[in-house]
């Protein structure tokens, strides 16, 4: 009775101790448990099927190693121990029907006690997960609406290979035997339970053990393995980690297959199929208004705090890979440790059903599965790269903006800067550390910028220079992501791999951050594929070290799962912070349009390009104003101008030498060969010069004479660099010339005057020239001598030495003149002797130069007097003249002379108003469309001839009513996909 009662309370413990562990266990997932428990609980569990859960964990991984690694369970060797066998047969028949009862009794004692400390070991295991909210993807909990859920369970493996998969539930017994030595070490309960069936052993059959997991009825003498604790642990976590591979390859495969169904699908738009138009994507319209902020405030300050990813790291760190193996394209040129990153890019991806990418400012697609176009897209970059850096720079803040749309790319926006440097080279700009650390400075202090940081594995992490910046920008490593490649590098070169698990932990660097992530970005050679460094990675990390000892865990490796978290991130972001930037533009269009309204309030809002677009039609108004010039006032300008133009040369040239010769023969001689020289070399040259001059200054007047209240003084300085270099490029018709050289030639050569108007106009022609001459040789000689007694007498003027010297002179010369009125144009040396001895005799030294210059303008004022006197006689010679002055002492051979030359003049003006009113101005007309079209083009030319605060507050208005009309687009059709 003692022991029935005994075995009574033990079974009764033991049972409540069941039904307290199991009620604990009770609410935990399957999936959720130790392999071990799992066999212990729910041995007979049917297959295992993916089910959604009723509520929403805080922490999920972006891969099919969901698992977290085990931790070291610390199990106490088996201790067998043996009793010699008696032969007394009623114990061993007692023993022999007790033994299933104390089995049983003994493995649910067994197993309920293992399953609570199992459970509590896991619960330790757990982190804190509330950091971790952001990884878990809103498209994760709506993937039954994007994936075939039963076409994924029908590709699932069935039951009988999962029972393969399952672990070896003979080794589970095996180790079920571990549990005497917690049983002798455990609680006094169960110690009880233990003497209480040693006892009744003992009395029944000695020479059987106590426990025994082959069947009772076997006399055997099968012996267990004595394996180490450590072993077996290791074994367990090697089959654990072979289960998460297998399921990780079969949700590749599945995801491929996903992604080429899309792709159809997407091709099928394409084609047109479904008859409708595809809208743009969130991220091509998020991507686009960051487009339009990087025009509008290119400085990136507080007026654009939307967010993009920032991509940082030192140089050759492998910012560019890591980019790549996300875009899944090797699209950036590269180099051995050259700076290779000379400006910040900007990389949208999106989904889409090719591989394809474009620049912005661009219509051409590169197709990234082709190597010459990959070849052709990386030699683009570099251009637009050392296009963008001025000369004396090394590097440039000016962003490229490139698009690379696929199948499968995680949707996002990312900024590739130039990598940070440490020691200004040779090559190198002085300023070029300097400017990048304010690049990254300016791109990292937009709050709502996520900051991927990249450290390079295989070097030491005290060189690190980019961890101290980013913890200045981001102290507290809210929206900082770190990323630590070149792991295969650093497993084989660091002695010590706990220092790899310091650093993903965020331990070596003062640095904090949200996310720490490992990769692979290939093995250093630039000609691996995309595809290729993706197997690379996945090997290396199935056989790492890192993995398998748990210093990393499955969801911090490989780019795959840094992609899927920082998309996610940076759309987390995007949504917290989209509506308050939109509602801060609105505030600040309301501020400008008030602006507007009380400083110009009766003038339209014209921006910049509108501005000039009513300036260029402007001009071309006034350029064809030019058509309706009359051909009178054409030619009287021309006419003008070429005379004062030429009038010196034929004074001087052809009159005055021709009026010094004896007789009428041989001053027409000497005038047909001068003027006959003059055409063929000079004329028709100065003639068209006086005709292009003539149209600019016509031009000139069109486009800057006011319009009265019409006229808008902010186009001037347009209005005058149009007018610069039109005139630059104009170029007038080269065979102008030599139709012109004729013409003037036969004009010049007819000397029949026909009637007596023309005669007098001639008169008066050569009247106006001779007392034009006249007046300058008067201010000239009054010039050299200096006042005379009335002017001195009234303005209190003096001459000076020299003045003195050279009027004494002049009445010297003009004695002798008196004496002789026919004196030929030159002195004689012994005249010159002469008159420097009167000179000296009223004693004035002069020089005998000084009297040459003197007498030159003594002469010409006499003679031009003469020749006026004589016009004054030709009035009425047209008689003679047509008589050819027979029986006449009167010969007007030089008012036939300027006949001629008024006659080539007027027929000249004539010619060259045809040659503008027919060609020369539609060209003039054609060459200022080009400069206009020219100028519409290059925008820094227009920012610079179209300014003022009227100017700027209109640009500052069209950009930010385009960036709130974008974001109140992207924010609908955000709102609409949630």
């Amino acid at each position: 009775m003692w022991r029935l009662r005994r075995a009574a309370v033990a079974c009764e413990v033991c049972q409540s101790l069941v039904k307290h562990s199991s009620g604990i266990q009770g609410n935990l997932p399957l999936q959720k448990l130790h392999l071990v428990s799992r066999s212990i609980y729910h041995s007979h569990h049917p297959t295992l099927k993916l089910q959604r859960p009723q509520f929403r964990t805080s922490f999920q991984q972006f891969s099919s190693l969901t698992n977290l690694t085990l931790r070291k369970l610390k199990l106490s060797p088996i201790k067998y121990g043996y009793q010699p066998h008696r032969n007394f047969w009623p114990a061993r028949v007692a023993a022999r029907l007790l033994k299933l009862r104390y089995l049983i009794l003994g493995s649910a004692v067994g197993g309920g006690y293992t399953a609570k400390k199992t459970f509590d070991q896991w619960k330790d295991m757990l982190p804190d997960l509330n950091d971790y909210k952001w990884i878990v993807p809103d498209i994760v909990w709506e993937i039954d609406e994007y994936i075939d859920l039963e076409k994924i369970r029908k590709a699932l493996p069935n039951s009988e290979d999962l029972a393969k998969l399952a672990p070896d539930f003979d080794k589970i017994a095996e180790s079920l035997s571990l549990l005497k030595d917690f049983f002798t070490t455990g609680h006094k309960l169960v110690s009880e339970v233990i003497e209480a069936s040693d006892l009744l052993l003992l009395l029944g059959s000695p020479g059987e053990t106590a426990f025994r997991a082959t069947d009772p009825g076997s006399e055997s003498d099968k012996r267990y393995k004595k394996v180490s604790d450590k072993e077996k642990i290791d074994q367990l976590q090697e089959e654990l980690l072979h289960t998460q591979l297998k399921y990780q390859r079969i949700l590749e495969r599945l995801e491929k297959e996903n992604k080429e169904l899309r792709k159809l699908v997407l091709q099928k738009d394409d084609k047109g199929i479904h008859h409708r138009k595809l809208k743009k994507s969130l991220i091509d319209m998020y991507s686009e208004v960051l487009d339009v902020l990087s025009d509008y405030d290119a400085s990136y300050n507080t007026q654009d705090h939307l967010p993009r990813v920032v991509v940082v790291g030192d140089q050759s760190a492998g910012k560019t890979s890591v980019l790549e193996m996300i875009a899944q394209a090797r699209i950036f040129p590269r180099g051995s440790g050259e700076m290779m990153t000379r400006s910040p890019v900007k990389v949208t991806l999106s989904e889409g059903p090719h591989h394809v990418a474009l620049f912005k400012d661009s219509s051409r697609e590169f197709d990234l599965t082709k190597e010459e176009d990959l070849a052709a897209l990386r030699h683009e970059i570099e251009l637009r790269m050392r296009k963008n850096v001025k000369e004396g720079c090394t590097v440039s803040s000016e962003t490229i903006s490139l698009n690379v749309k696929g199948p499968g790319l995680q949707r996002m926006v990312l900024v590739d800067l130039p990598g940070v440097i440490n020691t200004v080279t040779s090559g190198m700009a002085p300023d070029t550390k300097e400017t990048i650390f304010s690049i990254s400075k300016a791109y990292m202090q937009n709050p709502n910028a996520i900051i991927l940081c990249i450290q390079d594995g295989s070097v030491d992490a005290e060189r690190s220079i980019v961890t101290d910046l980013v913890s200045q920008m981001d102290p507290h490593g809210r929206r900082t992501i770190f990323v630590l490649t070149k792991v295969d590098l650093a497993e084989k070169n660091v002695t010590s791999p706990s220092r790899i698990q310091q650093i993903i932990e965020g331990k070596l660097f003062p640095m904090k951050a949200l996310g720490y992530f490992a990769v692979v970005t290939g093995k250093g050679n630039s000609s691996e594929s995309i595809e290729a460094i993706r197997d690379y990675e996945e090997e290396f990390f199935q056989n790492s070290k890192l993995l398998k000892t748990s210093m990393l865990k499955a969801h911090q490796v490989t780019t795959r799962n840094l992609s899927l978290a920082v998309s996610d991130c940076f759309w987390k972001m995007v949504r917290e912070s989209v509506e308050q930037q939109a509602d801060s533009f609105k505030a600040t269009r309301f501020n400008l349009e008030t602006e507007w309204k009380n400083n110009y309030p009766r003038l339209r809002e014209l921006d910049r390009n509108e501005l000039f677009e009513k300036a260029k039609n402007e001009i071309l108004d006034e350029v064809i104003s030019l058509s309706q010039v009359t051909p009178k006032h054409w030619e009287e300008i021309l006419q003008q101008s070429l005379w004062e133009r030429v009038s010196t040369h034929v004074i001087e040239n052809i009159y005055l030498p021709a009026a010094q010769t004896m007789n009428s023969g041989t001053f027409n001689t000497t005038v047909d060969i001068k003027l006959k020289q003059w055409t063929d070399k000079q004329l028709p040259n100065k003639a068209v010069e006086v005709a292009w001059e003539t149209l600019q200054e016509e031009f000139s007047r069109f486009m800057t004479e006011p319009k009265g209240k019409e006229h808008d003084d902010i186009f001037d300085k347009l209005k005058e660099a149009v007018k610069e270099e039109s005139i630059k490029r104009h170029k007038w018709n080269d065979f102008a010339e030599d139709s012109l050289r004729v013409i003037q030639h036969n004009a010049l050569e007819d000397r029949s005057i026909s009637d007596k108007q023309q005669w007098d106009a001639a008169i008066y022609f050569m009247e106006e020239a001779l007392q034009a001459r006249l007046k300058d040789t008067e201010n000239a000689i009054e010039n050299m001598v200096g006042p005379d007694w009335k002017k001195r007498w009234l303005y209190w003027k003096n001459r000076t030495q020299e003045q003195c010297v050279h009027n004494e002179t002049k009445n010297e010369l003009e004695k002798m003149l008196k004496c002789n009125e026919e004196h030929p144009a030159y002195l004689a040396s012994d005249e010159i002797t002469t008159v420097r001895k009167n000179l000296e005799s009223r004693g004035v030294d002069v020089d005998p130069s000084l009297i040459k210059d003197t007498w030159h303008q003594v002469y010409r004022r006499h003679f031009l007097k003469t020749a006026l006197n004589h016009c004054n006689l030709c009035r009425r010679g047209f008689y003679y003249y047509q008589r050819h002055f027979v029986d006449s002492e009167l010969e007007c051979n030089d008012v036939v002379l300027f006949w001629r030359i008024q006659r080539m003049l007027a027929i000249t003006a004539n010619t060259l108003r045809q040659q503008l009113t027919n060609t020369e101005v539609r060209r003039l007309e054609k060459n200022v469309k080009e400069v206009l079209e020219d100028f519409a083009e290059d925008s820094e030319k227009k920012v610079k001839l179209l300014t003022g605060k009227r100017v700027q507050l209109a640009e500052d208005l069209k950009k930010v009513r385009e960036i709130q009309e974008k974001l109140d687009a992207f924010i609908e059709a955000l709102h609409q996909e949630k």
